[in-house]
């Protein structure tokens, strides 16, 4: 985990390292102060000695000076170094997240995705800042406080060392006991966060079902749980402060009995006894300082597990080397094809078996089913957003495995069940199917999907702001858009995952002619719900948990299939009500 952060500080590395040296500097500069300090009470004041307390005080003065300019560049260069971490930890894990697979997708929810590049990352950097800057300054403080104590007075210096030895033991335990509290904190960030997504989402259905007091009740609920885990986590965590002033007072107790007697005995010096003072306070603020950054390194080291997590996940597709860069028609083969989600490969838990299929190139292929057939899990093994568990799929010849990812996707223009469109102009979404798109293929790829027409309603046209999701366009509106933004690909396969489900029949039937007459050459899979859909294809494939029932022509099932014929039927019984 440690590696896998460290190696996105990249160009930051200079930064990293100036933070620390200036922090060496200006603890050598603080703790020299107090020794100046020593010599300007022993030899300058008690002694009456005008010249040495000037020259002691200009000393001072000048290393006062250094001593907070070290410290303002020390916490410059620290800001640089952490901040540019984050974003350099921001970019690494998105940049993973967009060579996710599907199943890796399936793996993490948004929530904690979005988690992970927020919270956990800003963790990470307050931990960083303060590892470069608090964790040199601390212990350097520490240990030179230490020196100088022990170089004034070996007895008092062995109930420093004791002090310090006690205080870390407190420390590591309180370290060791906090930190699965932190990780189980995390995890319910990662539902509160979900709770939130889900409901701005879908504020809609909620006001709708007028279920804002159950909403209410469950983020308070979740609310509870964190606030649970973090007043445990803070219980435990108030233990350094009892232990830390127990550790000052005995300090400062022991020091004013021996050093008055150590004064009274002519063994030791009014100036001495005034800097061990000061060397208290720098080693008790210095262990103050390692107290908070160990409960910040805590937090940090379970979000950084979290961040590390997202960075280091290899994606189970890969392009191969040397992939293919050319797919040279539409033509489909499932060749005893089997499949299912998990890592089981055991037979009934397969949602797709022995599959076999030709699918000639240019040719429209129905595919039915009912709900849970496994439809979309077969047209989404021929761009590779899954893997075959067994067997293969191939385009054009060749295994979809052999096929460059980019040029195969490129090639398989996929609309699928959940119509997403961006925020941004109409111009702009339908430019996510083809970057160097004209205004004109633009319009022609909508009329094709019969999105001309409402475009041509809207204020703007083409140049209409789309809100988040297609909010301010309906289901089939937006239904319409995203097969235009497909088309604009010029792919040689084209799926349309029940995509049309939300226009009417009249709509429906005029997408199909078009697709007909405009792209004949493009091989297209249509999965619908309505046999009028795909009653004009080339063949229609019946589906059943997950394996082909039948294959044939609308007119073949009609004699064949039963299951097909009583769709037919009661499909054509609503047609019939809903005209009258």
């Amino acid at each position: 985990m440690i590696r896998t952060i460290l190696n996105q500080v990249k160009e930051y590395k200079k930064a990293s390292w100036l933070a620390p040296a200036w922090v060496a500097l200006e603890v050598i500069l603080e703790v020299f102060i107090p020794y100046m300090l020593s010599i300007m009470i022993d030899q300058g004041i008690n002694q009456g000695n005008v010249n040495v307390v000037i020259r002691c005080a200009v000393i001072m003065l000048i290393a006062s000076f250094i001593s907070l300019f070290a410290g303002f560049q020390s916490g410059k260069y620290a800001a640089i170094a952490s901040s540019g971490l984050a974003k350099n930890l921001r970019k690494a894990e998105y940049k993973n997240i967009q060579n996710f697979s599907f199943k890796e997708i399936d793996s993490y929810s948004n929530s904690s995705l979005i988690t992970r590049m927020t919270t956990d990352i800003t963790n990470v950097q307050n931990a960083y800042m303060m590892v470069i800057r608090t964790c040199v300054r601390a212990p350097l403080m520490l240990v030179a406080s230490l020196f100088m104590t022990f170089r004034i007075s070996p007895a008092i210096g062995r109930w420093f060392l004791w002090a310090v030895i006690f205080l870390g033991i407190v420390l590591f335990s309180v370290t060791i006991i906090v930190h699965p509290i932190f990780n189980r904190l995390f995890r319910e960030y990662d539902q509160l966060n979900k709770s939130i997504q889900e409901n701005v989402n879908g504020i809609r259905v909620v006001k709708a079902y007028v279920r804002e007091p159950y909403e209410n009740e469950r983020f308070a609920r979740e609310s509870s749980i964190i606030f649970k885990i973090q007043r445990r986590a803070e219980r435990i965590l108030t233990i350094n402060s009892p232990a830390m002033q127990l550790t000052a007072y005995f300090l400062i107790i022991a020091i004013s009995w021996f050093g008055a007697h150590m004064i009274v005995s002519n063994t030791f010096t009014t100036g001495g006894l005034v800097t061990l003072f000061t060397y208290i306070m720098n080693i008790l603020m210095s262990l103050m300082m390692l107290s908070m950054v160990m409960v910040m390194i805590v937090m940090s080291i379970a979000s950084g597990e979290r961040i590390a997590e997202i960075i280091n996940q290899k994606s189970s597709l890969v392009s191969p080397e040397n992939g293919l860069t050319e797919v040279a028609d539409g033509s489909i083969d499932f060749q005893n094809v089997y499949f299912n989600y998990g890592k089981n490969d055991q037979a009934d838990e397969y949602v797709l078996s022995n599959i076999n299929l030709h699918i000639p190139s240019g040719s429209t292929i129905g595919i039915l089913g009912p709900t849970g057939s496994s439809k979309s899990s077969l047209v989404q093994l021929i761009p590779r957003l899954y893997d075959v568990t067994a067997g293969e799929v191939k385009v054009a010849g060749r295994n979809v495995k052999e096929y460059d990812l980019d040029t195969l996707r490129n090639n398989v223009a996929m609309v699928l069940q959940k119509n997403v469109l961006f925020s941004g102009t109409i111009k702009e979404n339908m430019r996510w199917g083809n970057a160097q798109a004209t205004d004109e293929q633009i319009e022609a790829a909508c009329k094709l999907a019969q999105a001309d027409e409402f475009i041509q309603k809207m204020p703007d046209k083409y140049d209409t702001y789309i809100e988040r999701g297609g909010a301010n366009v309906s289901g089939g509106q937006r239904q319409r858009l995203c097969i235009a933004r497909a088309l604009l690909k010029e792919p040689k396969i084209l799926i349309l995952d029940d995509s049309t489900s939300a226009v009417d029949t009249k709509t429906d039937a005029l997408i199909r002619q078009a697709f007909r007459d405009q792209i004949p050459n493009t091989t297209k899979l249509i999965i619908a719900q309505r046999i009028s859909s795909v009653q004009d294809a080339d063949q229609i494939v019946m589906l059943d948990n997950g394996k082909i029932q039948a294959v044939g022509t609308h007119d073949e099932l009609m004699q064949t299939n039963a299951t097909y014929r009583e769709i037919y039927e009661t499909q054509q019984k609503g047609g019939d009500f809903d005209e009258n």
